[in-house]
């Protein structure tokens, strides 16, 4: 079986903590050889930290969700950098920018996009970029910060349009598949993935949110994301283990802080 990587889900929202165990041992039977756990509060830290620590094969990420951008205005970059330096967190964010809900003032949630932005240029670490009904908006601010100094940077769950996929391919980021990807309505996203270079590719779940065809309207959890990588492979025209080569490679080298099965092995 050839390993697939959830490369973001939400294992400490409360659909999939209480059963945190169960969850993981699902995805281990699919196949899943990595699941990263994204955080959307710095404050809820704890939370990621527990589930990083308590399973060798997840890592997690830390920040704040530009939902809750109000709500932690007030943390330093200090912070974010302090709790990167954990040895399992690979990533910065989820940040970004969401016009759909608008929970947080405009000018809130830019300032938090740009503090997480830092904190990825300044540790190396990626960012997961969260976009929604912004477009215009996100690509600017991207483009902008890169000139100030290049960082990495995975747009997440993509559900945008052509054009802030191109932006942010020009820029060297990834781009990142959820369960929306097998939607029959989601041709123009099926479009997207097949101009996406084949090393630039992720999957994820996003879970517990946007479970797959054909488990959609159900709670989602990271084994399902075997559903997402089988329709991209059918999309792009290849192999599902091609597939799962290519996204668990692309994976690997975006979150480089995080240790590839051959690495564990030779440090054990």
């Amino acid at each position: 079986m050839t390993m697939l990587i959830d490369s973001h889900c939400h294992l400490d929202f409360p659909d999939l903590q209480n059963e945190s165990e169960e969850v993981v041992s699902r995805a281990r039977a699919a196949g899943i050889g990595r699941i990263i756990t994204i955080s959307t509060r710095i404050r809820q830290f704890d939370r990621i930290r527990a589930l990083i620590e308590r399973f060798d094969d997840v890592y997690g990420s830390v920040g704040t969700h530009c939902l809750h951008a109000h709500e932690e205005d007030d943390i330093p970059l200090e912070t974010i950098l302090e709790l990167a330096e954990h040895p399992k967190v690979v990533a910065i964010g989820e940040a970004g920018l969401d016009y759909h809900y608008d929970y947080a003032p405009r000018d809130i949630q830019e300032r938090g996009f740009r503090k997480h932005i830092a904190a990825a240029r300044q540790t190396g670490l990626p960012l997961v970029v969260h976009a929604r009904q912004a477009d215009q908006d996100i690509g600017d601010i991207l483009e902008e910060e890169m000139g100030k100094g290049a960082f990495a940077a995975v747009l997440h769950c993509y559900s945008s349009g052509a054009d802030l996929a191109r932006r942010g391919l020009a820029l060297g980021f990834y781009v990142s598949f959820s369960g929306i990807l097998t939607f029959k309505t989601a041709e123009e996203i099926r479009d997207i993935a097949r101009f996406v270079p084949h090393d630039r590719l992720l999957v994820e779940t996003d879970a517990p949110y946007l479970a797959p065809t054909p488990f959609r309207g159900k709670r989602n959890e990271p084994a399902y994301v075997v559903n997402t990588a089988r329709v991209l492979a059918e999309t792009l025209g290849v192999g599902e283990s091609e597939i799962a080569t290519r996204t668990t490679e692309n994976a690997f080298r975006l979150f480089s802080k995080m240790p590839r099965p051959d690495d564990l092995k030779a440090a054990a």
